[in-house]
C-alpha cells in the first residue's frame, strides 16, 4: 500500500471519489435526463480502473501535485465579514459573558478528524479549465474511440476539451465538403457520448475571417491567426461548457458576406485561442456567502492538444524520432531550417502545427503548454496534464534516450513558449545585479560578491543565461596541476523558484550539454549563441551537497558520481570521445578502466575540494 502522503495515492483516492455518481450528477443536462447514466452497484468500472492506472503511470511528484491543484483545485474561500450585533442596552458582567460564550461553543458531539489539506483539496470538486484540441483525422472508429476515452479521462481531471475537427483527406472546395465535415463532427460527438461524456456539436461558425478590427499585429513575433472572434461568437461554446458538455466544432468561419465557409482548422483554433483567452472567466472573490458558480468554466485555454496520425515534430538529433521538448523562443527557426525533405512526406503538417502552437501559446498563460501527439499515445495526455512535462526528459543523456523503450516514433512532443538562451563569455558581459538575485533566490544564501567575481575573472569559461536571468549555468576552467588542460567545472546551476517546473531547467541543461560535454556531435548544433556544435567535447565536473534533494536529478544526467564525505562528485564524460571508444573497442571487449580514465578521479577530487565557497558564512 502506498504511503498516505504519496502524491500518486492522493490522486488515486481523489479519482475514485470523482468517479462516483455524485460527481457525475454535477454534469446533468437535458440530454442526460433523456439518456441517464445507469446507477450501478459496487461493481468496478473497467474504464475507471484504466483511468486510475493512467494517473499512476504519470508518477506525479509532490511539486507536480501542487502545481495541478493550483490550477484545478478549489479556489480558497474567504470568510464573509460578520454582521455586527446591535449594541446591548443593559450592562453585562464580562466574566459571566465570557463564561457563557465558552459554554455555548462546546460541541455537542466529537467531530471526526479533518483530512490533510492536500487530500481535502483533491476530494473537493475540481475547478474546470479548458483545452483547445485539434482532432486531425481522418480516424477509424477504433482510433476515434481511443481518443474519446482520453478526452473523457481529461474531463474527470477538470480539463474540458473544446474540439475543432479536421480531416486532411477532405480537400477544400469539393462540392460535398461541408456535409462531409459535419458528418465527421457528428462521428466525434457519437464517440464521446459512447464513452460516457456529453458532447454538443456547434455547427455554426464561431470565428470570422480577417484580422481583428482595431488592432495592429505588425509588431508580433508570431503569425497572427487569419480569423478573429467577438464575444457573442463564444456564446455557444460557453453555453455548452456550463451545461457540462464538450463542444465539438467544424472548421467553419463567417466571410465578409456573412456566409459560413470551411477554412483551415488552424485559423479557427488560433482565433479561438485569442478570443477565449480574452474572454476568460468572470473574476470575483469567492466567499462562504457568495460562492463561485460551480458550472462556470474559465475559457482561458490551459493546454493546446494536437492529436494526429503523424505524432510529434521529428528531430535531426534523434534520428527522426520526435522532439521531446521544444523551446519556441529559441528553436522555432532552427527546427524549420533542419527539417529534412523526406519528413515533408511522412510529417506533412508538422511545421504548420508548429506554427499553430507558437501562435496559440502567445495568447495563452505563460504556464500553458502545447502537445503534439499521435492517436496511439492518447494516454500520455493525462501525464502531460498532471506534470506539464514531456513524456521523457529532453535533458537526459542521448545514449540513454536512444536505448529507452519509451522513446518511439509516437512519443509526444511538448511545446512551450520558452525563453531565449544565450552564451556569455566574459565577466564584463554579466549583469551582476540580476545574476546575484538569481543565485541568492535559488540557493537561499547570501553571495560573497567580491570574492566570487574575482575568481570568475581568472577562471570563467562561459555563462549560459536563460531569458532575463531566470536561469543560469556558470562553467569555469579550473587549473589542474597534473594536466596541461584545465578541468571544466560547473560552478553554479540555478533557476528561479518561480520558473522551476516550467521547462527552464531542461532548456538550460540541454544548452549546457551542447556547449560542453556534447560538443562535436551533430545534435549539439543548436542556436544558443555559443559554439553551435563546433569543437571538442570536454568532461564536465561538478559537486553537490550529499543531502541536496536535486541529486536524484543529477544522478540521472551524469556519467558517474563518487561520494566525498559531505559532498558528491558528479561528472559527464565527453560524448564524442565515448563514441570513438565504443567503435574502437567493439571487437576487443569491455574494460573497466580505460587508459585515459586512470587517475582522473583523484585529480578532480583534489581540485574540486580546494574551490572556495561562494557564500557568506
Amino acid at each position: 500500500m502506498l504511503h498516505p502522503q504519496c502524491p500518486r495515492s492522493l490522486f488515486a483516492s481523489a479519482l475514485k471519489a470523482n468517479c462516483s455518481p455524485s460527481f457525475k450528477a454535477s454534469y446533468a443536462t437535458i440530454r442526460g435526463l433523456r439518456d441517464p447514466h445507469p446507477e450501478g452497484g459496487d461493481e468496478p468500472n473497467p474504464s475507471d480502473n484504466d483511468f486510475i492506472l493512467s494517473i499512476l503511470r504519470a508518477n506525479p511528484s509532490l511539486r507536480d501535485t501542487r502545481s495541478y491543484l493550483a490550477s484545478f483545485g478549489p479556489r480558497p474561500k474567504t470568510q464573509a465579514k460578520p454582521v455586527p450585533s446591535p449594541t446591548p442596552t443593559t450592562t453585562v458582567n464580562p466574566i459571566k459573558a465570557s463564561t457563557e460564550t465558552k459554554v455555548e461553543s462546546i460541541p455537542v458531539s466529537l467531530e471526526h478528524p479533518k483530512p490533510s489539506p492536500i487530500i481535502a483539496s483533491i476530494l473537493d470538486p475540481v475547478v474546470r479549465r479548458t483545452a483547445l484540441v485539434k482532432m486531425q483525422g481522418p480516424f477509424t472508429d477504433v482510433q476515434l474511440d481511443s481518443i474519446a476515452r482520453g478526452m473523457v479521462h481529461l474531463e474527470k481531471l477538470g480539463l474540458v476539451s473544446v474540439i475543432v475537427v479536421e480531416n486532411d483527406e477532405l480537400l477544400r472546395g469539393d462540392q460535398d465538403e461541408r456535409s462531409a465535415i459535419i458528418e465527421e463532427t457528428m462521428r466525434v460527438v457519437s464517440a464521446l457520448e459512447k464513452r460516457g461524456a456529453r458532447a454538443r456539436p456547434v455547427l455554426g461558425a464561431v470565428v470570422r475571417l480577417g484580422p481583428k478590427p482595431g488592432e495592429d499585429d505588425s509588431a508580433l513575433d508570431h503569425v497572427p491567426p487569419e480569423a478573429h472572434t467577438i464575444p457573442s461568437d463564444l456564446v455557444p461554446i460557453r453555453s455548452a461548457l456550463r451545461s457540462g458538455e464538450i463542444p465539438v466544432i467544424p472548421p467553419f468561419a463567417l466571410d465578409s458576406f456573412c456566409r459560413s465557409v470551411r477554412v483551415d482548422s488552424n485559423d479557427v483554433i488560433g482565433a479561438l485561442a485569442r478570443g477565449m483567452a480574452e474572454a476568460g472567466v468572470p473574476n470575483h472573490e469567492e466567499t462562504e456567502d457568495s460562492p463561485i458558480d460551480p458550472n462556470e468554466v474559465d475559457l482561458t485555454p490551459l493546454r493546446l492538444m494536437i492529436i494526429n496520425r503523424e505524432g510529434g515534430v521529428p528531430s535531426y538529433a534523434r534520428s527522426g524520432y520526435p522532439h521531446l521538448l521544444i523551446n519556441l523562443s529559441s528553436e522555432y527557426n532552427f527546427i524549420h531550417n533542419t527539417f529534412r525533405d523526406s519528413w515533408r512526406n511522412t510529417h506533412r503538417t508538422s511545421l504548420s502545427n508548429l506554427s499553430l502552437a507558437r501562435t496559440c501559446l502567445a495568447y495563452m498563460p505563460p504556464t500553458s503548454s502545447a502537445v503534439m501527439v499521435s492517436h496511439r499515445s492518447q494516454s500520455s495526455l493525462i501525464g502531460n496534464l498532471i506534470t506539464n512535462k514531456p513524456a521523457v526528459s529532453s535533458s537526459l543523456p542521448h545514449a540513454l534516450l536512444q536505448g529507452n523503450r519509451k522513446l518511439t516514433p509516437h512519443t509526444p512532443t511538448l511545446l512551450r513558449r520558452g525563453l531565449p538562451i544565450r552564451v556569455v563569455r566574459t565577466v564584463d558581459q554579466i549583469d551582476r545585479q540580476k545574476l546575484n538575485a538569481l543565485l541568492e533566490q535559488s540557493f537561499g544564501r547570501t553571495l560573497e560578491e567580491d570574492a566570487f567575481y574575482a575568481r570568475l575573472e581568472k577562471t570563467l569559461d562561459f555563462v549560459i543565461v536563460a531569458g532575463d536571468y531566470v536561469g543560469a549555468a556558470i562553467v569555469t576552467n579550473e587549473p589542474c596541476p597534473e594536466s596541461d588542460l584545465p578541468i571544466s567545472y560547473l560552478d553554479k546551476f540555478a533557476v528561479l523558484p518561480s520558473h522551476q517546473g516550467d521547462g527552464t531547467v531542461d532548456f538550460l541543461w540541454v544548452a549546457l550539454h551542447d556547449e560542453s560535454y556534447g560538443l562535436g556531435h551533430p545534435f549539439s548544433v543548436n542556436p544558443n549563441g555559443g559554439k553551435e556544435g563546433q569543437g571538442e567535447g570536454r568532461d564536465l565536473v561538478w559537486r553537490s551537497r550529499a543531502n541536496n534533494p536535486v541529486n536524484k536529478w543529477y544522478f540521472e544526467r551524469s556519467s558517474g558520481h563518487m561520494r566525498m564525505g559531505d559532498w558528491v562528485l558528479f561528472w559527464c564524460d565527453a560524448e564524442k570521445r565515448l563514441k570513438i571508444e565504443e567503435g574502437r573497442r567493439g571487437s576487443q571487449g569491455l574494460s573497466y578502466i580505460e587508459d585515459w580514465e586512470e587517475g582522473r578521479l583523484s585529480s578532480w577530487m583534489d581540485v574540486v575540494t580546494k574551490i572556495p565557497s561562494s557564500w557568506q558564512k
